[in-house]
């Protein structure tokens, strides 16, 4: 199975760059906004709703405000895959920096192109949206 690890240094205080990635109904604004039009609910079930009118469907695995880590799995999207689990984790570097690390896995293996390129540009609108957060504005 294909795992692709994401390092996405964050000029932010880990507690700022853990504020946003576990407010897990904030998508849309806290982390990828404009890839994300609104983000709905439901227990621990997500849907993200995207601009082009389509959708994505996740569960919220686990959310460890200790370890500081987040974990979700896609169950239903545009992409034909047959699992997806995936997790965030925040680690500080000095007072205000932070290494939040990205790890997914996922099937079927030919994917990994696409995922790697979505994975990319999603760290870098996070990076960007999240040290505009954490310098007292939005992206």
């Amino acid at each position: 199975m294909p795992t692709i690890r994401k390092e996405i240094w964050i000029d932010a205080s880990a507690e700022q760059v853990w504020d946003a990635v576990s407010d897990v109904g904030a998508v849309h604004y806290r982390l990828v906004p404009g890839y994300t039009e609104n983000t709905l609910i439901d227990g621990h079930e997500r849907t993200l709703l995207l601009p082009n009118g389509g959708m994505t469907r996740e569960y919220i695995v686990s959310i460890d405000d200790q370890e500081r880590r987040m974990a979700y799995a896609v169950v239903e999207g545009r992409m034909p895959l047959l699992h997806h689990h995936a997790s965030f984790q925040v680690f500080p570097h000095g007072n205000s920096s932070t290494n939040l690390v990205w790890i997914t896995d996922f099937l079927p293996e030919h994917l990994a192109p696409e995922i790697q390129a979505r994975i990319h540009r999603g760290a870098e609108v996070m990076k960007a949206t999240i040290e505009a957060e954490a310098r007292g504005g939005r992206r």
